[in-house]
């Protein structure tokens, strides 16, 4: 066991994601956007991260002088490593005018080879803003074909990763909950299957899912992204009533950071992300440069 660290000196942030025990105790709940930009801001030492591994590595890349926590380092985005070297490699040395666009749900070591990182709420705006024509877009094929309907004027090109969790989404699925629940809106995360976007009324982030609600008329919604979202958007939109597409969408790896978890790291008990520097040093200049075309 470590040191027990003050609540007074750490900055604890939560994805929506995460269980909702875990949420309510954060600071910050918010996307990976919002994330990175408070990880980015706080003047406090230590960040506890309650995400998955990505999440930390970018905390860390992006604030080195800081102490970061993840509750549940086992807690892994398969999307991550869904993408090689090799492939943008071979992509540079074969396509002119060509931006290496990198979703941030992937490994530190895939950001160091990107030309600029995007999330999800910031990706339309941030490839727009690129002088390249040619744009790789890795490692989420869902995102990047939304991406690319919003941007007519750019050729895309595609990697083969996917969410696992939002990739099993089906428009049979939505067209039953819509069945049951015909009053409601749909609201579906970029990260879902086209058929899926085209029964939304909107596609976005998660944090454009809950203001994209908050402003609604409707009071009824269907939401096609992970389940710990509902806890977020009743907070943010009392009185109106929001439904899960499917019973199980639910993320296992960001159901493994526990209140519990999050309380052994404060007893001492967690260990510090780490990221080799080399890596780090050029991840950095790709996140730097969303945070700096996404202002």
């Amino acid at each position: 066991m470590g040191k027990p660290i003050r609540r007074g000196d750490a900055l604890v942030l939560a994805h929506y994601y995460a269980p909702e025990e875990v949420q309510a105790q954060a600071d910050f709940v918010g996307d990976s956007f919002a994330l990175a930009q408070r990880a980015v801001a706080s003047e406090k030492p230590v960040i506890i991260f309650c995400g998955v591994t990505f999440m930390g590595e970018s905390a860390k890349i992006l604030c080195p002088e800081k102490t970061v926590y993840l509750p549940a380092p086992d807690a892994h985005c398969p999307m991550a490593d869904m993408a090689a070297q090799e492939e943008i490699l071979h992509m540079r040395g074969t396509t002119d005018d060509l931006a290496v666009v990198v979703y941030v749900n992937s490994s530190a070591r895939l950001k160091a080879y990107a030309d600029v990182v995007v999330t999800s709420a910031n990706a339309v705006k941030v490839v727009s803003r690129l002088p390249q024509k040619n744009i790789y877009f890795i490692p989420d094929k869902n995102l990047g074909t939304f991406v690319a309907e919003q941007l007519p004027e750019k050729k895309f090109f595609f990697g083969h990763g996917f969410c696992p969790i939002h990739n099993a989404a089906t428009a049979q699925e939505v067209r039953a909950a819509l069945a049951a629940h015909p009053a409601a809106q749909v609201l579906a995360h970029a990260e879902c299957p086209g058929e899926v976007r085209a029964l939304s009324a909107f596609t976005g982030s998660t944090a454009g899912m809950i203001a994209y609600a908050e402003a609604s008329d409707a009071q009824e919604f269907l939401v096609a992204t992970e389940s710990g979202t509902l806890y977020e958007l009743s907070r943010r939109c009392p009185g109106k009533k929001f439904y899960s597409t499917r019973a199980d969408f639910v993320c296992a790896d960001m159901k493994k950071i526990t209140p519990q978890a999050l309380a052994d790291v404060f007893a001492g008990g967690g260990t510090p992300v780490e990221v080799e520097e080399g890596i780090a040093r050029r991840a950095r200049r790709a996140l730097m440069r969303m945070l700096e075309l996404a202002r």
